[in-house]
């Protein structure tokens, strides 16, 4: 339960829905148009080219997923306890995030397989590299989670349980973020093609150095 939030969470997280709203039209929109910021959908094509026997479609599919996983195994490798808390090696994780992008930028602009893969893992390190505080579920790179929690939160309230008013607030600003994120994407890749996922990597970039910032305050304290 969220009583109050510190300002490096929120920022934190509606910077990295922010990109993964971004990164994810920008690859719904490319020569492929599969989703990397999360896997139902994905798991569900998958499933279907299993069935139908699409063996091209089931390879690609599922390399995407595997791709999120491996970027999951990274974040859990490099980051370890999944509850937010300074001192952590988010720098770290959000760097190889940002690199990720970067090789995707490159292997989008080739038309190459691996544009999505390399997507896939840095959202997948993304997503599991955030994940709770005080004990409230926080991810950025997909909102069925989130929307669920707005539901239940709101349905508290309307069943006259009281409103947890911080959650709430975080979940809505991810959720707007995200929304945000993917009108963004969608801008950017018709203005400026496949290098708009170049703003991706900046953007992660800035977020790892703004962790960065915020650690260097804390210790002077």
């Amino acid at each position: 339960m969220i009583r109050q939030l510190p300002v490096w969470v929120l920022a934190g997280s509606v910077m990295l829905a922010l990109n993964a709203g971004f990164i994810n039209s920008v690859a719904l929109l490319s020569f492929a148009n599969n989703a990397v910021s999360h896997v139902t959908g994905t798991a569900t094509i998958a499933a279907d080219a299993l069935v139908s026997g699409q063996s091209g479609v089931l390879f690609h599919t599922a390399s995407i997923l595997l791709s999120f996983v491996l970027g999951a195994i990274i974040s859990g490798i490099i980051v370890g306890n999944e509850a937010l808390q300074l001192g952590r090696r988010y720098g770290l994780a959000l760097t190889i995030e940002a690199l990720l992008l970067f090789l995707a930028w490159y292997a989008f602009r080739t038309d190459h397989i691996s544009a999505e893969w390399l997507a896939s893992a840095a959202c997948g390190l993304q997503n599991a590299m955030v994940a709770t505080y005080s004990g409230s579920v926080i991810r950025t790179t997909h909102l069925t989670g989130i929307v669920s929690d707005i539901g239940s939160a709101l349905g508290n309230f309307f069943a006259g349980r009281g409103l947890l008013r911080q959650q709430l607030f975080l979940q809505l600003s991810i959720f707007l973020a995200f929304i945000l994120g993917a009108a963004a994407g969608t801008f950017g890749f018709q203005q400026l093609g496949y290098d708009a996922v170049l703003i991706n990597g900046i953007w992660v970039a800035l977020v790892s150095a703004g962790y960065a910032v915020v650690l260097l305050r804390t210790s002077r304290r």
